[in-house]
């Protein structure tokens, strides 16, 4: 019986980062890596993305478990939510798990989680249907490896993030052979990584950028801060190596560089002398020449934090004169327009730039021959380029039609694409709805596109607000409309287009409480319209306008003192009716006695009579005990 094949992507494609793949076999879903992406310009205030797994709810039961290729946030970020709605187990290296579990533990759902399980490239994992294994990979942190599924129509192959350097240290070295039994096995579908798919030029050797970094610490004579991935561990190592043969003490900066260092080393991925590591405090001791400060930010992301330092907003370590920012992480092409101006912040701190990547190719990820040579290994059947943007996947296929594979057994897919393979042949099926979840602070998913949009709009062309107080009952307005504005107009500077926009609001809101069929709804909408109008005609500029409209009541019951000893007070800032001083024409001379009413609690009161000598205060009547 041939087996039922769906591939579905919930992010990696067409975007930076976010990786995360399902692999459906005969009913079971094999979860792909479960990253998160850093949110781009247009995202105002969204800390970080998830993927959305609005399918997988639905399908939860059918879940066998996630499996991991590395320990950056692109693999792994997203774990810590996913865990607090799915109960499955994890699989993944030694280091990769630990970096998982230092996610998981800052979660309070699923802090307690602890159903991981560590593999190895020699790992078999026998699900019936599917056999997973793994192999290693070479990248920028130890023990990377790729995911192999073995079905009955052959094998799912899942590069992970991966790059060939033939002067690799142990741990980070690729297993030629095991790639090459794997694609003599038969390789059904390849998915392999695109994120340097556009570069022609080998990449640097990782003994190069070594080399390098220590060159760059010895000819600089202040300091030297270090912009760089938390979880980079092999720049790391070579950061605390070039540090020790030219005389310098690193310092760590914040809490996340720390519990990664600290895990890594426990791990014996990390090694450096004793003596090597300072304190904040202890850098006022050394000279300039002696100093370089690690920078990873927060979640591991270096470039604001090092904007933070070059406008003096940070509590103890800033850009000083003098000093070089050294950038040895490689940005992704949409941080380009962030990081020129955060050099631009540094050079007005008094500091310097220089960059890896301004030198050498310094990437983590295959560059076009190494795409081709990773084809040239598996032999894939089929190929999805995946973890890209769609001008990087389009460069991966069309290096791997370079080699004679068939354009059409390239598929180039989007979020939520569903590619099945049946009866011998692969195709697009149909689709899911997948899109992005928003983390906004502790709040997950709960932004949406409506709420971005609002917040462009505030940020270009600011916020207009008027408050008007209306008698409906009369159908008059009561107060003059305020107006207050934010990120507009400057206030004093336009008094004429403030009165305008009085007058406009006046009108609008006296036109709906002489329609007969008045609406709050439509006096809202009207006022919009109206001051949208006006303001985008003299200012040619649209902001959020708020209207907000409040009503008075001048007519209500007067309190009696029994409805203030209940707690019934009238509501702050109500206004009461005043004494009529005249009689107005026409209108009924008002009785001296008026009829007995009944209260709410059913006994008999007169009203209160306009005295001048305070009347007695009533008993109130008994409250029988309430019975549970």
């Amino acid at each position: 019986m041939s087996a039922k094949i769906k591939i579905v992507p919930f992010g990696g494609v067409r975007e930076n980062g976010k990786n995360m793949y399902a692999v459906d076999v005969n009913g079971s879903i094999y979860i792909l890596d479960c990253g998160l992406k850093y949110p781009e310009n247009e995202l105002l205030g969204i800390d970080v993305v998830i993927p959305d797994w609005s399918y997988l709810r639905e399908n939860k039961d059918r879940i066998v478990a996630v499996f991991l290729t590395h320990g950056h946030a692109d693999a792994i970020g997203a774990l810590p939510y996913f865990l607090s709605e799915f109960n499955v187990p994890v699989f993944g290296s030694e280091m990769t798990i630990a970096l998982a579990k230092l996610n998981v533990a800052d979660e309070p759902k699923v802090k307690n989680y602890d159903d991981f399980h560590v593999v190895d490239e020699k790992t078999e994992i026998d699900f019936g249907d599917v056999v997973v294994s793994f192999f290693s990979t070479t990248h920028s942190i130890p023990e990377s490896l790729g995911i192999d599924l073995k079905t009955d129509e052959g094998q799912i192959v899942y590069t992970g993030d991966f790059k060939f350097d033939q002067t690799a240290q142990p741990g980070y070295q690729t297993d030629y052979a095991r790639l090459g039994a794997i694609g003599q096995a038969g390789v059904l579908a390849l998915l392999s990584d695109s994120a340097n798919a556009e570069n022609p030029n080998m990449n640097a050797s990782e003994q190069e950028i070594a080399e390098s970094i220590e060159e760059t610490f010895n000819y600089r004579e202040g300091r030297v801060v270090v912009a760089c991935v938390a979880s980079n561990i092999l720049r790391i190592q070579q950061v605390f190596d070039a540090a020790e043969k030219t005389g310098r003490k690193v310092c760590l900066t914040g809490q996340d560089l720390e519990k990664i260092v600290n895990t890594a080393m426990k791990l014996g991925k990390l090694s450096f002398d004793d003596d090597l590591l300072v304190t904040p405090e202890q850098l006022a001791d050394l000279k300039p020449a002696e100093t370089v400060i690690l920078q990873t930010g927060k979640m591991g992301e270096p470039i604001k934090s090092i904007q933070r330092m070059a406008n003096k907003q940070e509590k103890t370590l800033n850009i000083q004169e003098g000093d070089l920012v050294y950038i040895t992480t490689t940005p992704s092409h949409a941080m380009d327009t962030t990081v020129a101006q955060t050099r631009d912040m540094v050079y007005r701190a008094g500091g310097e730039v220089k960059a890896i990547s301004d030198e050498m190719n310094s990437s983590g990820h295959a560059y076009k021959r190494d795409l081709q040579l990773m084809l040239n290994l598996l032999k894939p059947t089929y190929l999805v380029p995946i973890q890209g943007e769609y001008r990087l996947l389009n460069a991966h296929a069309n290096a791997a039609m370079e080699l004679g594979m068939p354009a059409d057994h390239i598929f180039i897919l989007a979020k939520g694409d569903v590619l099945t393979y049946a009866k011998g042949t692969m195709s697009l099926g149909e689709g899911i709805d997948v899109s992005d979840t928003m983390i906004d602070g502790i709040g997950v998913g709960d932004i949406g596109n409506i709420v971005l949009r609002d917040r462009k709009v505030l940020a270009d062309d600011g916020i207009f607000i008027a408050v008007v107080t209306i008698d409906r009952k009369k159908k008059q307005i009561v107060a003059e409309p305020k107006i207050t504005s934010r990120g507009f107009v400057y206030v004093k500077a336009n008094k004429d287009l403030m009165q305008e926009s009085g007058q406009i609001i006046r009108k609008a809101v006296q036109n709906n409480l002489d329609n007969k069929e008045f609406d709050w709804g439509h006096l809202k909408q009207d006022v919009r319209e109206h001051l949208s109008h006006y303001l985008f005609e003299q200012t040619h500029r649209r902001p959020v306008i708020l209207p907000v409209i409040m009503e008075v009541n001048q007519h209500h019951r007067r309190t009696s003192s029994k409805d203030k000893s209940a707690g019934k007070a009238p509501a702050k800032g109500a206004r009461t009716a005043p004494k009529s001083k005249s009689k107005a024409k026409g209108s009924a001379k008002p009785k001296a006695k008026a009829a007995t009413t009944k209260a709410k609690d059913g006994q008999a009161t007169k009203p209160r009579h306009n005295r001048k000598r305070r009347p007695r205060a009533k008993k109130p009547a008994p409250v029988a005990d309430k019975k549970d």
